[in-house]
């Protein structure tokens, strides 16, 4: 058994579906992070525009 652990330590034949999903879970992260501060931004700009709207 410590044997098996020692060969799976020392693979690196090529990138397994957990890196896969780690890095598709980082990309999505971000990606949802961007889309929710670029909401927040346009919103406030809506927001301001329409206020001035009213204003005139």
């Amino acid at each position: 058994m410590l044997e098996l652990l020692k060969k799976f330590v020392r693979e690196d034949e090529g990138i397994s579906s957990v890196e896969y999903a780690l890095l598709l879970a980082f990309v999505g992260s971000t990606v949802a992070a961007a889309a929710l501060a670029l909401g927040t931004a346009v919103a406030a700009k809506m927001t301001g525009a329409a206020t001035d709207i009213g204003a005139a």
